[in-house]
């Protein structure tokens, strides 16, 4: 293998070649801003444990300033460790008791060994080997000095051994064995620790042995009454727990019922910790209220504040989550100047819902918000309704904007691909072809499932969609196409198992299945489909996330143009019938106002030759630019708007101080997500408000545009506590309960700026199946993709068209991996295990032309060698 790569390493020339120097500190920086990529999302909850003790550090070199290694520190003890490997790391050093630190933290309950508890022996562990011959411990009578100072002495308590239901297996079914240790506290009553054994007849067998244990226990409390049960806490403790837990239950919003609060074992948990038992009733009555006006009361205090709002309005596209006929879940909420968001109201519909509808709940929302003064509302963003109630409200209201969301636009992009592409369509129709011949033949499924267990260690089927699926909906379609790649070496092996050889001697459709497989234009299709898809949703997923404002949707639209075009180019897809699905889509959710504040938003100006930084008047199209001068007019008075039009040719021309614009300009790295973002998002529209003053007509344009936002995303519902309010959705008590408890979890998560649900973090807890290895392939994975890998792999050896085409040869049988020429390293990734597997069929080695390596991706992972 090594003699291999050092052969086909390319020589260049001294003065071109980094020193060894570079190219080991590059290493060392890779590794370093991994490491730090796992520690960053871990303390999100999406890693290891340790990572919230242990800290990369880059050492540098001394003399030439470049990083030489990278290092581990505890952040209890400061020592200093390899990075080689952080989970050895903390094994040996925190949970072995190393870090002084790390050892002192209080330990939980469960974590006490029952033999560390003092005056307490643990029965297996004498009865172990000679359960019928057990001896006396004398260590409890030696230690009857140490408990003297006690307030009271604990007579003696009669324990049923639990050690013994093992032991009493082996005898007969009419006789109980039950072993009886008796214990006491040494003390001044010269009690002492001494074990006696003894054979019971008890009637009810083995099931009597807990009702003797409860005997027991009430003999010892009757005997003992100045014992405590648990904890005393104090009444103020009590009410603030309380207080806590009901914070926690209302903000999970349907996810902990209310009935689990009577649940026996949070009854048992309560009492441990010192806590009174909880009424359901209470936590809907009183206590809701309680919470609802708190909530409400700050919520109004901030919509007041502010000099002038917009309207988040999401939820009126119908959400199924498998259930027909459920309610939906309509958010109305206010987003701030500042940034910030509250929410207002909810409203359950459905169905569908009539246009005329949603304008009246929008319109009725703004009136109850600022009475008369319904200019304080600039605008509605909204998931639907931009055609009717959102155009009709703004031609019967002239200042304000109303925007459609760009989260369901990006969606609703895949849903126009499947629809109209006929690469979507081909690829769908050989999936499905596929899936259901390999599902219903029961020998291709049986060997199918055996190279699953070989391959991957667990079998399943190919998840095919319904067969009256809605067609414009192309999730299930995406689920298949995923199950196919994810499982490809394996369906690859089928195709030399004799089962598949039988079978397709008898049918033509194996022979089809067989000659579709092998043909590499099917893959490429497949994985070319799969990526645009990927791509779409993974910008469609960031925009929720982020919640980008208007001046934005101009540079993300620019963005997905640019990444469809080297998609294009890395799988040789004609990059025109997808432009054109783009760019229908761009126009049925195009505003003017993406154009205006995009122009005056002083944070997209750009720096000309002269120093100046001006707005980005270039990068619009002719009509946009017309669409800036007619929003510009029809959001100031009649009076005012020649002087606005003036004020915009000079800020064309002049621009915004450098200093101030690399002000806004700042970024800073987010130490969450690792990603660069704007250091001050409020800058851009506090430059309006303090700096530019001279430009009085514009700036009141400027500041009630740029901060609106482009999604609705907001707060989400739990599927399960919508199916509750479907339930009793015809009870007035019920709906106002439920108005409550939405108002108080919704306000508590725009607060935390908290966009997703319990189902979705669990969906992500249980998906992260390797930890740190997970996140640290993911941050690999796209910095090769930002570099565009592109190089081709090939085979080097003589046999390597044979192998290609699927030739017979004598040292193994014949090669199904279709041709990866003109392929490219992102794209084949899914086949190299395939790739692997095959070759060594043949004694064949694979050969990366740029790195060496024996994987692609190994290549394209790393800097350019």
């Amino acid at each position: 293998m090594a003699a291999t790569n050092t052969a086909t390493q390319p020589v260049e020339s001294s003065s071109a070649a980094p020193s060894a120097d570079e190219v080991a500190a590059k290493a060392v920086q890779k590794r370093y801003e991994g490491l730090v990529m796992v520690r960053t999302k871990a303390i999100k909850g999406k890693g290891a444990w340790y990572w919230a003790h242990l800290e990369p550090i880059l050492v540098h070199n001394s003399d030439t300033g470049l990083p030489k290694a990278v290092k581990l520190r505890c952040s209890l003890c400061d020592a200093l460790f390899s990075a080689s490997n952080p989970s050895r790391t903390a094994s040996e050093h925190l949970k072995r008791g190393t870090c002084p630190n790390f050892n002192s933290a209080p330990k939980p309950i469960s974590s006490v060994s029952p033999t560390s508890l003092p005056g307490l022996t643990s029965p297996s562990s004498t009865s172990h080997h000679h359960p019928n011959h057990r001896k006396r411990s004398s260590s409890g009578g030696r230690g009857g000095g140490a408990s003297s100072s006690s307030s009271y002495q604990v007579p003696p308590l009669a324990i049923v051994d639990p050690t013994r239901f093992s032991v009493e297996l082996a005898y007969p079914p009419a006789v109980s064995v039950a072993t009886v240790v008796t214990a006491s506290a040494g003390g001044s009553g010269g009690g002492c620790f001494y074990g006696q054994q003894q054979h019971l007849m008890l009637s009810g067998g083995k099931e009597d042995l807990g009702a003797l244990a409860m005997l027991e226990d009430s003999v010892k409390k009757l005997k003992s009454p100045k014992a405590s049960a648990g904890p005393t806490l104090s009444k103020t403790q009590i009410d603030s727990a309380l207080d806590y837990l009901a914070d926690w239950v209302y903000e999970s919003c349907g996810s902990v019922s209310f009935s689990s609060l009577e649940h026996p074992k949070f009854k048992a948990f309560l009492n441990q910790v010192g806590l009174p038992a909880v009424s359901r009733r209470d936590f809907i009555g009183g206590r809701l209220d309680a919470k609802y006006e708190e909530a409400k009361a700050e919520s109004e205090v901030r919509i007041r504040d502010a000099m002038f709002f917009q309207i988040s309005s999401d939820g009126w596209k119908p959400k199924n989550y498998g259930h027909g006929g459920e309610e939906n879940l309509v958010n109305l909420a206010v987003n701030l100047p500042n940034g910030t968001s509250v929410f207002r109201r909810a409203v359950f519909t459905s169905g569908s819902v009539p246009s005329k509808y949603a304008e009246e709940v929008l319109w009725d929302t703004i009136r109850d918000i600022c009475g008369n003064l319904v200019h304080q509302c600039v605008g509605i963003v909204s998931d639907k309704f931009k055609a009717k109630a959102l155009k009709s409200l703004e031609s019967q209201h002239h200042w304000m904007v109303n925007l459609s969301c760009q989260f369901q636009g990006f969606n609703s992009l895949i849903k126009d691909l499947s629809k109209e592409l006929p690469l979507f369509m081909n690829v769908t129709e050989n999936c499905l072809k596929l899936a259901n011949f390999v599902n219903n033949q029961s020998q291709i499924r049986n060997a199918f499932h055996k190279y699953q267990l070989q391959e991957y260690g667990q079998a399943g089927l190919l998840r095919v969609p319904l067969r009256d699926y809605d067609k414009s909906n192309f999730g299930p379609v995406h689920t298949m196409v995923e199950d196919i790649l994810s499982w490809a070496r394996a369906l690859q092996l089928v195709l030399l198992d004799e089962s598949f050889k039988i079978v397709s001697m008898e049918e033509q459709i194996a022979r089809e299945i067989e000659d579709m497989m092998r043909d590499p234009h099917f893959w490429n299709e497949l994985e070319a489909v799969h990526s645009l898809v990927k791509l779409i949703k993974g910008m469609a997923q960031e925009i929720e996330t982020e919640r980008p404002l208007v001046g934005q949707c101009i540079p993300l639209w620019d963005e997905l143009r640019a990444k469809v075009k080297d998609w294009s180019s890395r799988f040789h897809i004609a990059e025109g019938p997808v432009e054109k699905v783009i760019d229908r889509r761009f126009r049925k959710n195009y505003h003017a106002a993406w154009a205006a504040a995009f122009i005056l938003d002083p944070f997209y100006l750009i720096r000309d030759a002269s120093g100046k930084y001006l707005p980005p008047f270039k990068c619009l199209t002719p009509e946009q630019e017309k669409d800036v001068d007619k929003l510009i007019t029809r959001l100031v008075s009649r009076e005012e708007a020649h002087i606005a039009l003036m004020e915009l040719m000079k800020w064309r021309t002049e621009g915004l101080d450098p200093v101030y614009a690399q002000a806004v300009q700042l970024k800073q790295r987010d130490p969450i997500t690792g990603k660069m973002k704007i250091a001050n998002p409020q800058s851009s529209r506090l430059v309006w408000e303090t700096y530019l003053t001279q430009f009085k007509s514009l700036g009141k344009v400027a500041v009630r545009l740029i901060f609106l936002h482009a999604t609705s995303c907001g707060f989400k519902s739990n599927w399960s506590f919508l199916r509750w309010v479907s339930a009793h959705g015809h009870s007035r008590v019920s709906v106002d309960r439920a108005q409550k408890l939405i108002f108080i979890a919704a306000h508590s998560k725009l607060e935390r700026r908290d966009f997703s649900t319990d189902e979705e973090k669990d969906a992500e807890l249980f998906a992260l199946a390797n930890g740190e290895d997970d996140v640290l392939h993911d941050f690999l994975l796209e910095r090769g993709q930002a570099r565009g890998c592109d190089a081709p792999t090939h085979f080097i050896d003589s046999e390597q068209k044979d192998l290609q085409h699927g030739s017979t040869t004598s040292e193994g049988p014949k090669s199904i991996y279709p041709s990866s020429r003109g392929s490219t390293c992102c794209h084949c990734c899914y086949l190299i295990p395939i790739l692997w597997f095959m070759c060594l069929l043949k004694g064949v080695v694979p050969h990366h032309e740029r790195s060496g390596s024996l994987f692609p991706s190994f290549g394209c992972y790393g800097e350019e060698r």
